[in-house]
């Protein structure tokens, strides 16, 4: 659990004089997507020498607008917590901290500001905009004169480290003339307080987020003090590319280990195996590498992710951590903090290195991890998801160091950072779709890093540039673009082959790119001159395979997305909190089934079944009536004494209607694609306290009779199987 900060005032002298910037806010062509409450978008920056080049340049917030789908996945956010946090959780509520109030006033609001952001000005939303502009007012105009930001009641460098990257995605946005010499005078009260104050704890471990922010403000200053403070953050921070060199995490951490109940949770030890400080390092070798030049400093991130996957990968793209780093076991479960900081590591280090692996995982926690750790209303979520999912309850296993609250789905379980956290994970993915490409204008251009329905405006070359991508990805493979320059203008597209794919790609019609040529580095290049109304078609034919885990486990996949076996759900409200509730889920089905697969040819009897046309409309994932269960040896029992302490059983009652979720294709009523896979019922597989033993090692033994279990993605199962057992055909 994140601890709150122990707190100290103290005063600190101003290293040097306040320095007016206002005037070094660049004048770049602006190019906006209309409307009188929308803002324009600044052209993207470089890196600026003595830096090292970035592979690719992330777009300025507001640049590129999620159509479809996943602008359906923004609107159920902004209309679930995400867009009323305030109005139920008084944490970011109007006595915050970083209001003015007596409140909570270290991370959380920063956290909520963080993705608030993104989602606001991505959506146009004048509500959204509204609330985050109180906190960015106050934030603006409360600066204390040696140059600190944030609550006066606390002096801990991390909050405001959340803060900087807000600022940096809202001076974007609307190039508000406060934010440039706001951050240029809090870092320089940072570079002179630092030596005596020196960062410790969560800012100790995440200083390569703040390094992000103050490399941010040097490519739009050039001041050389900014680089003297990115150096001794280094200095002062954790080397987590030295503890991945020789990484020693090899086994689940237990409490013992890390000595928690002896007041080790903020000891080195406790956050170096801490799953979300984990997350947010995987950047740590990209960013430092602007610095150092080192490749090894930018492939570190490919060291950390082999380590983290080896040793503790599962198979939704995440690794364990609950609230440690726990093994490979899928019972075990993964912070939804981790999942959204995980994703923003990935799109910066994708940005700094260009390694398109990095775009596969980023689309795999997208696609699967993400919205598999929400109702589908996206008015409660978890804080620990698990791949092999029984139930939701208040249960003790198979947690490391978190507590029986952690897969309820709720308010805040078990810990409210997840709460004011979540709302960057889908606003950071869509303005991560596509990136500027080259080191300088002369070898500028575009690369589509990710795939999913959007439009983009931006500058490429001094030309303004209008993309729409139109997409069912990642239920459907074909992907279409149209390209309108507003003259016709010269530049490289590139765009990502993942390794899965065995597909095409046409330009107006005339094939550009066959499986046999197969691009080496995973992206495609384009170089031509665009003309309004290019269009690219690229085909890439979604197919099953099958992945191997613990114990020689199997999961299967398609694409990005992951399937999973949905286990029949009861849903049980324990307690109302404000606007929403804390729920518990109940299995009504079996669970422990094993696959029967060929084994020469694992795939062969996969069968994919699709819809046609648009995701189905379906009730929100909630109070439903669950359907009759199969068989009864394995479906919890609600006890008498749960309903005399008030709970309400929806099954029970009969259930109770709910506002329909529109356009979601991560729900368990008719989902765009199903798998079909022969299995066998495994009895010896049983659970114990809400989760399932550890899954037994492959092949297993079983004598039941084989059956045909249908699979739906992943996110659409809130009671899950997705790691299996193997087992033979059943004799004769």
């Amino acid at each position: 659990m994140e601890e709150m900060p122990r707190l100290s005032l103290s005063t600190r002298r101003r290293f040097l004089k306040q320095s007016a910037l206002a005037s070094a806010t660049l004048a770049l062509p602006r190019v906006g997507f209309g409307g009188p409450s929308s803002s324009a978008s600044t052209s993207p920056v470089r890196t600026r020498a003595p830096l090292f080049p970035a592979v690719f340049t992330p777009l300025p917030l507001g640049s590129i607008r999620p159509a479809g789908w996943l602008r359906s996945q923004l609107e159920i956010q902004a209309n679930g917590l995400s867009g009323h946090l305030g109005e139920t959780w008084p944490d970011v509520g109007p006595n915050s901290g970083w209001l003015g109030g007596t409140g909570e006033s270290w991370e959380r609001g920063p956290y909520y500001l963080d993705g608030l952001i993104p989602l606001a000005w991505q959506l146009d939303d004048p509500r959204l905009k509204a609330i985050a502009q109180r906190f960015l007012d106050w934030t603006l105009t409360h600066q204390q004169p040696n140059g600190m930001i944030g609550p006066a009641s606390n002096d801990d460098w991390w909050p405001r480290i959340v803060m900087l990257k807000a600022l940096t995605q809202y001076q974007e946005a609307t190039a508000d003339p406060r934010v440039l010499p706001l951050m240029d005078r809090y870092f320089r009260h940072q570079l002179a307080a630092l030596p005596a104050r020196p960062l410790r704890d969560w800012g100790k471990f995440r200083w390569q987020d703040e390094a992000l922010s103050v490399l941010w403000l040097y490519n739009r200053t050039g001041d050389a003090c900014l680089l003297d403070l990115v150096r001794l953050l280094h200095q002062q921070g954790h080397d987590w590319i030295a503890q991945y060199a020789d990484f020693k995490f090899t086994q689940p951490i237990t409490a013992e280990f890390i000595k928690l109940n002896e007041g080790g949770g903020l000891k080195d030890l406790a956050l170096s195996t801490h799953g979300v400080n984990n997350g947010q390092a995987l950047k740590t070798g990209p960013v430092w590498s602007l610095v150092s030049g080192a490749q090894s400093d930018r492939d570190a991130v490919l060291k950390m992710l082999a380590e983290l996957d080896q040793w503790h990968g599962l198979p939704n793209g995440m690794f364990s951590c609950d609230e440690h780093l726990a093994g490979r076991d899928p019972s075990h479960g993964s912070e939804l903090c981790t999942v959204v900081e995980s994703m923003f590591s990935l799109e910066q280090s994708l940005a700094i290195t260009g390694h398109a692996a990095l775009a596969d995982r980023l689309e795999k926690l997208a696609f699967n991890a993400l919205p598999g750790t929400f109702t589908d209303d996206m008015w409660a979520h978890q804080y620990n998801q698990e791949p092999n999912q029984v139930e939701c309850s208040l249960h003790h296993k198979p947690w490391v160091s978190d507590g029986p609250e952690s897969n309820l789905y709720g308010l805040a379980p078990n810990f409210g950072c997840c709460t004011a956290n979540f709302s960057q994970g889908w606003p950071k993915f869509t303005a991560s779709l596509f990136m500027l490409s080259g080191s300088s204008p002369a070898d500028e251009g575009l690369a589509a890093v990710a795939y999913a329905p959007c439009e983009v405006r931006t500058v490429v070359r001094g030309t303004p540039v209008h993309i729409v991508e139109e997409t069912d990805y990642p239920f459907n493979g074909l992907v279409r673009f149209t390209i309108d320059p507003a003259a016709p203008v010269a530049f490289p597209l590139r765009l990502r082959v993942p390794p899965w794919a065995e597909g095409g790609m046409t330009v107006n019609g005339d094939p550009i790119w066959t499986p046999s040529d197969r691009p080496r580095d995973g992206w495609k290049t384009i170089q031509r001159t665009w003309r309004q109304g290019d269009r690219i078609e690229v085909n890439l034919p979604l197919r099953p395979r099958v992945s191997y885990w613990f114990n020689d486990s199997v999961a299967v996949e398609r694409g990005p997305l992951v399937f999973s076996y949905p286990i029949g759900e009861d849903w049980v409200k324990l307690r109302d909190q404000g606007m929403t509730a804390d729920w518990q889920v109940f299995p009504t089905t079996p669970w422990n089934y094993a696959l029967v697969l060929d084994k020469y040819d694992p795939v062969k009897s996969i069968k994919v079944n699709t819809t046609v046309g648009a995701p189905a409309i379906a009730q929100p994932r909630g109070p439903q009536r669950p359907g009759a269960p199969a068989d009864t040896s394995l479906v919890h029992k609600v006890e008498r004494q749960v309903y005399a302490a008030g709970v309400e059983s929806y099954s029970a009652l009969g259930g109770k209607p709910e506002p329909r979720v529109n356009g979601s294709p991560f729900l368990r009523q008719n989902p765009p694609v199903t798998l079909e896979v022969p299995a066998r019922q495994l009895l010896s597989w049983q659970g114990d306290d809400g989760a399932p033993n550890p899954l037994p090692q492959s092949p297993v033994a079983t004598a039941q009779p084989q059956q045909t279990l249908t699979l739906i993605p992943y996110a659409a199962a809130k009671l899950r199987i997705t790691a299996f057992p193997q087992a033979p055909k059943a004799d004769g």
